[in-house]
């Protein structure tokens, strides 16, 4: 075995102009091996977690890992950290694509920005030659025609690029990076801290993959890719219809999220939006990242209508644009998706915030004078598009809905509050609690607001003992059986904790969860070691890996203690708590009172304190992070 790699950090003061490069030994990279963990290590050394996140002041972070650009399906997530100006907490806001790769392959593990330009600029990345250039030719374009104009700058079409687009821009508080025109660090609002430094995109020079360190046997695992796909009808299913191929199944059994929440049930317009619908109509081609042959990405064409530069929605999108807002027209929804691409939107908060406005207005608490004449009825697909073009260029009615439906809910008053759906600030994806108690759980306690990917979904736990899936989640401590998803016992609020970890694992080390999760993915626990082993020489155990994903969790939580978060921001809205109305699962109902008290398990389970929330300083200190305690001990 090898030792742990150093890591490779290219720091760019954008205030000063100057450009300098550090490494990390491999010893300290093996405790935060990639992704949000080296971005937290690298701004908590100097950031103070309560700037305001538009500030100069504010790191923005783009890691990859020590596994990113192997040769291999799953290895091509790029992570950005930064002080979230959505929520206030830490962020965390991951893409896919090839942009990771080639940032590997250009030499670097982190690229850390600070300080804001005078004028608009953007970066150009190739190897040792790194560029300020002025932007001033791309500000204001959206993402493919600014792509095209750089492209043409610099006299290179083998470069990568990750951008903001006017939504940016304009410091949209839930503005995205996209890569490829269609791949978005989406959530937290990363975007608008791009945005506010005036730099408009970070370009890669195209580069070689990194070589395994064992090349017989990472070939051996990388080939078992094509038998484990054969073998694994859910990920095919994934690859031929992408996970909008949910939709009809979540409403058949009555959790599919509609008109903000007030409904589960959308039987006039699911089928319309599935992704099978979407398969068996306007879908182009199936898009991949690098070296996956899963093909999940959906590229959609309606000609004249719809350019498939800008790709297709995914389960989420078909939700938040669709069913939150009434919204059963398949040709809207996706014209919806392509404009958060180009103008470069989240398109979850912008479907959930736009659905918070429907409510409203259906309630009477706004009017046609404060819409600017649009009629915001659920169903109404007329405004979607105009709304979504007022949000990224803040005009009129879209400069409020672009500070994200916790604050505009604020500003408006008069009840308005109980219809915002969301967690620190942040909309709820769409998989509903009450079907998915755990998922739940992981909305509420989750350091980056509510989020569907930092831990396992119930369904998995009441598949057969001998599953695949099940004999998995074994691998990382998880034996109960169940009948139905509903429970929250202790074992399901473990299963939470433990599975956060290992989540927490395949975000640190960038790895697409579709394919390296603990669950029904291609690959488990077992095959990630040998990854590990085969790819870099990591002689690791998961125990280790288990130990480095609770460290990135514990980071992520103590930043926002610092920035002023407790217990008390851990809370569902409590529209979720009251009793579905209609459709199949009409009368379900998530106990209020059992559900916070397997949240104070939870912080047992984790070594965080009661009262707050918090990591303890012992729970820190098991996970090599003194330095933090007593950095800040030193700042009280």
């Amino acid at each position: 075995m090898q030792l742990f790699p150093d890591a490779k950090v290219l720091d760019i003061d954008l205030s000063s102009g100057q450009i300098s490069k550090r490494t990390i030994p491999g010893q300290t990279y093996r405790l935060y091996p990639g992704g949000s963990a080296l971005g937290l290590y690298l701004l908590m050394q100097e950031m103070d977690p309560k700037i305001d996140p538009l500030s100069p002041e504010n790191m923005l972070i783009f890691s990859v890992s020590a596994l990113t650009g192997l040769p291999m399906a799953g290895l091509s997530r790029v992570v950005v950290t930064t002080k979230s100006p959505l929520t206030g907490t830490i962020a965390d806001s991951q893409a896919g694509g090839f942009f990771p790769v080639h940032m590997k392959g250009n030499g670097y593990d982190s690229i850390v920005i600070r300080g804001k330009a005078e004028k608009p600029v953007y970066l150009y990345i190739n190897g040792d030659d790194v560029q300020i250039k002025d932007a001033g030719n791309v500000w204001g374009k959206v993402t493919g025609d600014a792509e095209k104009v750089i492209r043409e700058e610099i006299n290179n079409e083998k470069v990568e690029i990750a951008q903001i687009g006017p939504g940016g821009e304009n410091l949209v508080k839930y503005a995205a990076i996209i890569n490829m025109c269609n791949r978005a660090n989406g959530r937290n609002g990363t975007g608008a801290v791009m945005g506010s430094k005036n730099l408009k995109a970070v370009v890669v020079n195209k580069s070689k993959a990194q070589q395994p360190y064992d090349k017989e046997g990472f070939k051996k695992l990388a080939k078992s890719v094509t038998t484990q796909l054969e073998n694994n009808p859910g990920v095919a299913g994934l690859g031929k219809y992408g996970t909008g191929g949910d939709v009809v199944g979540f409403n058949d059994e009555g959790f599919l999220a509609t008109d903000n929440w007030q409904r589960s049930y959308f039987p006039e317009g699911a089928q319309d939006i599935d992704g099978e619908t979407l398969y068996n109509t306007i879908l182009k081609e199936r898009d991949t990242c690098y070296a996956c042959p899963v093909k999940c990405k959906r590229v959609v064409e309606i000609p004249g209508v719809v350019d498939p530069l800008y790709g297709g929605p995914e389960y989420e999108t078909l939700c938040m644009l669709g069913s939150y807002c009434g919204i059963k027209d398949m040709q809207t929804v996706v014209l919806g998706n392509q404009l958060c691409n180009m103008y470069g939107l989240d398109t979850m908060s912008c479907g959930a915030t736009i659905a918070f406005a429907m409510e409203c207005y259906e309630k009477g608490l706004i009017t046609d004078q404060d819409t600017d004449g649009l009629k915001l009825n659920f169903g109404n697909s007329e405004v979607l598009v105009p709304l979504i073009e007022k949000i990224a260029k803040r005009e009129g009615f879209g400069d409020l809905l672009a500070e994200g439906s916790k604050r505009a809910a604020d500003q408006i008053g008069n009840g308005a509050e109980e219809f915002f759906i969301g967690v620190k600030g942040q909309e709820l994806p769409a998989h509903m609690p009450q079907y998915k108690p755990a998922v739940g759980m992981m909305y509420a306690v989750n350091p980056f607001g509510a989020d569907h990917q930092s831990s396992e979904h119930d369904p998995f736990l009441v598949m057969p003992p001998d599953s695949q899936e099940r004999m998995n989640i074994a691998k990382i401590g998880m034996h109960a059986d169940y009948d139905n998803t509903f429970v929250m016992d202790d074992d399901k609020v473990r299963f939470v904790f433990d599975s956060q970890c290992f989540f927490s694992i395949t975000d640190t080390m960038c790895l697409c969860q579709f394919l390296w999760g603990p669950c029904w993915e291609l690959f488990g626990p077992t095959e990630l070691i040998e990854l590990c082993r085969t790819g870099i020489g990591w002689d690791t155990s998961l125990f280790e890996l288990m130990r480095v994903g609770e460290r990135r969790i514990n980071m992520m939580r103590f930043f926002n203690a610092q920035a002023g978060f407790t217990k008390k921001d851990d809370k569902l809205p409590k529209r979720i708590f009251e009793p579905i109305p209609d459709g199949p699962a009409k009368g379900t109902q998530l106990d209020e009172k059992k559900f916070y008290e397997s949240i104070d398990l939870y912080y047992a389970f984790a070594g965080w304190d009661a009262e707050t929330g918090n990591p303890t300083d012992i729970t820190m200190r098991k996970l090599s992070l003194g330095w933090l305690v007593e950095k800040y001990k030193e700042v009280e």
